[in-house]
């Protein structure tokens, strides 16, 4: 090879080198970090985003922390997110987002599943939230009372109704209030009962069969998901029909529930993170109300409890267990 094409070749090669070099540099995906009660839920979500163009470990980098119903580790694992410079948070429940807002006034977060976000502070308004929290709301105000009359249908007329609670849960002073008032208008009495941990469950269910109360109903709480199956035994033993938010506790056991479906609020948070990842701001991102609501029947619990359902109530329920 002349001296004058070798010279040449090299040059070519030692321009090239270079290039080379930078295309093997990884490029940094976006991290979108997720606290949510349980493994269960991430599912939705991840397939969500896929649909929307988002392949985890390709596209996006999805991180997941769980409670497992212990509500005193948020405030470690929202930590423990944070050092992972999400580019997006997703919350699962108000307390979650109560800790991320605390945590950080920069990076967005969208909680799936909220109450009352304008009295936590977390939003200015629904329309305009205004800083960096957006997502949807779990409920309405009028589900409390919507819950307490179908369980009183399902009972076929109570005066007596127990309401169980966890203490530690923020949101649950909401929810109370609303339970509360929806009795009064229903004429029913209310025995409210508090816990703080799974152990205080069993010491519950017992004062409210002392309180002979014809049925339970269980306020929407990460605890309750994570411990759906002890709390269904539970309330059997007790021989006492619940109510629930959550059609995840009646496939564990419990009797009836009413309210949104998780699976599907955690499909729109998706759509939430996709805006944003695309240059939206959470705080131009309107809160979005519940779509729908379902009702879920448990006949295998009821035929345990000795309990015929009506007829009316069965051709309404969207979902019946046999």
């Amino acid at each position: 090879m002349r001296r004058r094409e070798f010279i040449t070749l090299l040059g070519g090669a030692a321009a090239a080198w270079p290039l080379a070099g930078h295309s093997q540099v990884p490029v940094r995906r976006p991290v979108i970090a997720l606290l949510f009660a349980t493994s269960r839920y991430g599912a939705g979500f991840v397939r969500r985003m896929q649909e929307l163009g988002y392949m985890a470990g390709r596209e996006i980098d999805i991180v997941h922390r769980h409670i497992e119903g212990d509500l005193s580790r948020i405030p470690a694992l929202v930590d423990e997110l944070l050092r992972l410079k999400p580019d997006v948070l997703v919350a699962s429940n108000t307390q979650a987002a109560i800790a991320m807002s605390q945590a950080t006034a920069t990076v967005p977060i969208v909680a799936a599943n909220f109450t009352d976000p304008v009295g936590f502070g977390l939003i200015a308004s629904h329309a305009r939230p205004g800083g960096n929290v957006t997502g949807i709301l779990a409920s309405v105000d009028t589900l409390p009372e919507k819950q307490l009359a179908l369980a009183s249908e399902a009972l076929r007329g109570t005066v007596k109704m127990g309401m169980l609670f966890n203490a530690g849960f923020q949101a649950h002073a909401i929810m109370r209030k609303g339970a509360e008032q929806a009795a009064a208008t229903l004429t029913i009495k209310l025995v409210s009962v508090g816990v703080r941990s799974p152990d205080d469950l069993d010491a519950a269910f017992q004062s409210m069969a002392r309180e002979r109360v014809a049925g339970v109903l269980v306020l929407q709480d990460p605890m309750f998901i994570s411990e759906r199956r002890r709390i269904a035994m539970l309330a059997i033993a007790a021989r006492l029909p619940t109510m629930f938010g959550f059609r995840e506790n009646v496939e564990a056991g419990g009797l009836m529930s009413y309210g949104i479906n998780l699976d599907a609020n955690f499909r729109r948070a998706a759509d939430f993170v996709d805006k944003i990842l695309k240059g939206a701001k959470p705080g131009d991102l309107p809160v979005e109300l519940p779509t729908k609501y379902e009702l879920v029947i448990n006949l295998q619990t009821a035929r345990a409890l000795g309990l015929a359902v009506p007829p009316t109530l069965l051709s309404r329920a969207d979902a019946v267990i046999e």
